[in-house]
């Protein structure tokens, strides 16, 4: 009996690590970055000639959630053709919806020279009492195209 219940565990036991039985692979891509608080976020941004902000977020997810009032952005896909043209005289904070993203740009960028003191989500910094800025689209280009072609 106690082959049988050893071979049915070790049977267990080699299915699981053929279907991936390891650990899954966000935690295999865990950022190495600092997570900031809401806190340190803001004693960073107090101090505006000192950092930079990378938003990696789409342009829509910006709009849609808000973001702080001044960044650079910068979507994840883009980041490492980007570095030549992002300074490095300041200290950079990424940004993301929830810092997953955030973590990635920030490790892209410490891999590449850059100071980096952390990452944090916009939605998480503003679930913590955080004021995002809300960005307002502007108005399409046909309406203002039309305004101009109107015979005077």
């Amino acid at each position: 009996m106690k082959k049988l219940l050893l071979m049915a565990f070790l049977a267990t036991a080699v299915a699981s690590a053929q279907q991936g039985g390891a650990a899954p692979q966000s935690q295999a891509l865990k950022s190495q970055a600092k997570v900031l608080t809401r806190a340190e976020f803001d004693g960073l941004f107090a101090k505006p000639d000192q950092i930079l902000i990378i938003d990696v977020r789409r342009p829509d997810e910006i709009k849609d959630i808000g973001g702080f009032p001044v960044y650079l952005n910068v979507q994840i896909s883009d980041l490492e053709r980007s570095l030549a043209w992002i300074p490095r005289d300041r200290t950079i904070i990424t940004v993301s919806n929830h810092a997953g993203r955030g973590g990635h740009a920030a490790d892209i960028l410490t891999k590449n020279g850059f100071k980096v003191a952390g990452t944090i989500g916009a939605q998480t910094y503003e679930k913590d009492g955080g004021k995002l800025t809300k960005i307002v689209a502007p108005p399409p280009a046909a309406t203002a195209t039309a305004e101009k072609k109107t015979p005077q």
